[in-house]
């Protein structure tokens, strides 16, 4: 009886204070946070629109009153465009994603399919990660010391910079696309008898095309706009050269030296230019985010 009595006690209203004062200071700190969140994120926001607001606004005068894609990059107080700067810099980037996307692929296929938690897969996941983490300007530095001293700038010494800023995004995206494929599936090659070559080429990789895809493109993204590998190997050219083994004119490098110049001209070159990187950068984020997104539907 007693036992019965104390279960149905009422709460004492001591308790019921405690109770009421623990909720109360946990409905604060809860107000508080959000608030903070909120605070910070109107802050990253406001900023971003600022910056973008200040880019489209200059980079559009300078696209509309100059020759932009008709004309290469002019002396200072003359008129000119950035022609021989975008086919640079696009010869460069697509050059540097073929040279360091394969491999990257094939590095990510070995870490997921075939390592198995061997020696040979740690070191190369923790190396893959250092060199994930390491400063592009050291990249640069790294292969002008192996390519450009002593022989001059070429085209092809920046495409091998960018390809080795490429290789470590796509390992590891490569990496983890396939270990999200499910284990059900390559039991079920396996029990075909599915050779492992057989079953990594046509069943996980191409379950996870669309994750690799959007790797690849996000890696493209990153090299887009990448300055300091290229102001120590493909440096820059004020004119027109299609010749991967001599100096390229690209548009991080032009933005770089007419944003520095008193000229007025430069100047405008110099935010039509960053307009046109932002633009392909964003054009790349949303094509691998449609991508990403269509995997998951």
């Amino acid at each position: 009886m007693q036992s019965a009595n104390a279960l149905s006690t009422p709460v004492k209203p001591f308790e019921a204070r405690i109770n009421m004062s623990l909720y109360r200071k946990r409905r604060m700190l809860n107000i508080f946070g959000l608030g903070f969140a909120l605070i910070s994120v109107a802050f990253g926001l406001t900023w971003l629109f600022l910056i973008l607001f200040q880019l489209f606004f200059e980079g559009a005068q300078g696209l509309a009153q100059l020759p932009i894609f008709t004309a290469d990059t002019p002396p200072p107080n003359t008129e000119g465009g950035l022609r021989n700067a975008i086919i640079g810099s696009a010869m460069l980037a697509v050059s540097g994603l073929l040279i360091g996307a394969p491999v990257g692929m094939m590095a990510g296929i070995y870490l997921a399919e075939f390592s198995q938690g061997s020696w040979l897969g740690k070191v190369t996941r923790f190396l893959n990660d250092i060199l994930l983490s390491a400063p592009s300007i050291v990249i640069g530095l790294f292969i002008y010391a192996l390519m450009v001293q002593g022989k001059g700038f070429s085209g092809w010494a920046g495409a091998c910079a960018l390809a080795l800023i490429v290789i470590p995004v796509v390992v590891r995206t490569t990496e983890n696309m396939l270990n999200l494929v499910p284990n059900q599936l390559r039991e079920a090659a396996y029990a075909l008898g599915t050779p492992k070559w057989k079953l990594v080429s046509s069943v996980t990789v191409k379950a996870a095309k669309a994750g690799l895809t959007t790797g690849v493109l996000l890696a493209f993204a990153r090299i887009t706009g990448e300055t300091a590998p290229l102001l120590f190997t493909a440096f820059n050219n004020q004119y027109f050269n299609t010749d991967m083994n001599k100096a390229m004119a690209n548009l991080p490098n032009t933005i770089y030296q007419f944003a520095m110049s008193p000229a007025a001209n430069w100047h405008e070159l110099a935010w039509a230019a960053a307009l046109l990187i932002t633009l392909a950068v964003l054009s790349l984020n949303i094509a691998a985010r449609f991508i990403g997104g269509k995997e998951h539907k």
